[in-house]
């Protein structure tokens, strides 16, 4: 493999499109969180929200936590493998907020981000997905 700045490996030419499809979704999820954190810094400025603390409040830990899910799902599609924790831990927790929508007649939202999330985590448990993840701890057996 050519030389390049992960661990001496060129791991751009080599990342599976199970990952990339994976650091897409994820990167879909953190921008669905920033433009949310944005909405709720528009309502609390304009007055819309009664509670301008909470709104703030809530608007800077979505940033927060949206913009890290961004981040990680970028990393992932440009072969980043620090990117695949945040995106397993941000998947897994968006399944109870799934469930709780589709169960309390809220589908519309609930069945989509369900559906979302899922195919996150099969995108990241994959088996090229895998494979490529334990490539990035193999010695070079010097």
């Amino acid at each position: 493999m050519a030389e390049g700045n992960d661990g001496g490996k060129d791991v751009a030419a080599v990342v599976p499109n199970t990952i990339r499809a994976a650091g897409a979704l994820t990167a879909f999820e953190g921008t669905v969180g920033v433009v949310v954190a944005i909405v709720f810094i528009v309502r609390a400025a304009t007055g819309a929200d009664q509670h301008v603390v909470n709104g703030y409040g809530t608007a800077a830990w979505l940033a927060i936590l949206g913009g890290a899910v961004l981040a990680a799902g970028i990393g992932l599609f440009v072969g980043k493998r620090w990117g695949r924790a945040i995106a397993v831990i941000a998947n897994l927790l968006l399944l109870p907020p799934a469930w709780y929508m589709i169960t309390s007649h809220q589908p519309f939202f609930g069945i989509p981000l369900g559906l979302i999330a899922i195919a996150g985590l099969v995108c990241l448990f994959a088996p090229p997905s895998s494979r490529w993840m334990a490539a990035g701890y193999e010695f070079s057996g010097e």
